[in-house]
């Protein structure tokens, strides 16, 4: 499937806001309603789009503190991933788990509210699953967060 320019306009334009309508989205990337919607359904049909989604101020939910884990494990078998997986999709706080090359093994991102939120995270997940080592470091300050990929 092939991605030419318009379509990469107007997905930089849904990246900025989803809730544009199709009037406004066509009016900016030069297309027709008609044309603009046809190349947006085509978009999503071939998983290019894969959801729309409405992003929340974390802070002003009360979830304040961001946590990046460190990660090493003694085990490396598939049902040890398995089950870190199911785990780590199944707590709300964790927003990101990556498996890592090098001497880390998984990465894990987290938003709570706070140190003591960070402690109990921390205890629910090692009393679900072994693990070797666990490092956690708190983010000081946002320098940049987006979801939007470069799309130009």
């Amino acid at each position: 499937m092939g991605i030419d320019h318009t379509d990469r306009r107007i997905l930089h334009e849904l990246q900025s806001d989803a809730s544009l309508s199709l009037d406004e989205i066509g009016d900016r990337v030069g297309l027709s309603r008609n044309a603009c919607w046809r190349r947006i359904k085509s978009l999503e049909d071939d998983g290019v789009i894969r959801s729309r989604v409405t992003l929340l101020d974390a802070e002003k939910l009360g979830l304040a503190l961001t946590v990046i884990m460190l990660i090493r494990t003694r085990k490396h078998d598939p049902d040890w991933l398995t089950k870190f997986s199911k785990i780590t999709k199944s707590m709300p706080e964790i927003l990101g788990a990556y498996r890592m090359s090098g001497d880390l093994d998984y990465l894990v991102r987290a938003r709570v509210a706070d140190v003591p939120a960070y402690d109990q995270l921390y205890k629910r997940l090692i009393a679900k699953i072994d693990l070797s080592d666990v490092s956690a470091s708190f983010v000081m300050e946002e320098i940049k967060e987006t979801t939007a990929l470069p799309v130009y």
